[in-house]
């Protein structure tokens, strides 16, 4: 399987990429998910911000943002002054307009990925391939399925 050009550890096969956050950079700041897995219909980055750490306000023109937080916590200030505490798990939406500025109060790094794209939902078109079922079915830990 090639690598993606510039992120060697990332793995890639027909119409795939696979990669751990630590193979998109280290240290501090962005993680170019986008150009490591070569995602090519929206834009998506994930920045891990040391404890103390604001990143500056900022708004787009048009795309609208969905922020997940991964890792830690932050504080999200918006532009009409409110603040929200996002913990592990938390997601956010974020108009294109709204001016947004994030905060890392916590005593550890926070890790959170941000996707942003413009001009709508798609719907859903997923398909079962030809001579597949489309089910649920477990799997046990070594990839097994029952």
């Amino acid at each position: 399987m090639a690598s993606s050009a510039g992120y060697e550890a990332v793995r890639t096969g027909e119409g795939w990429a696979v990669a751990h956050l630590d193979d998109l950079g280290e240290g501090p700041g962005f993680r170019k998910v986008r150009r490591g897995l070569g995602v090519s219909e929206f834009g998506v980055n994930a920045i891990v911000l040391p404890a103390g750490i604001e990143t500056g306000a900022h708004y787009h023109d048009e795309q609208e943002e969905l922020y997940f937080v991964h890792r830690g916590a932050i504080e999200m200030e918006f532009g009409d002054g409110a603040k929200e505490e996002l913990r592990e798990g938390t997601f956010a939406r974020v108009d294109a307009a709204t001016v947004r500025k994030i905060r890392n109060r916590g005593a550890g790094e926070a890790v959170f990925v941000i996707v942003g794209a413009k001009d709508g939902y798609v719907g859903r078109d997923g398909k079962t391939p030809p001579g597949e079922e489309q089910r649920v079915r477990t799997v046990d830990a070594s990839g097994a399925g029952g």
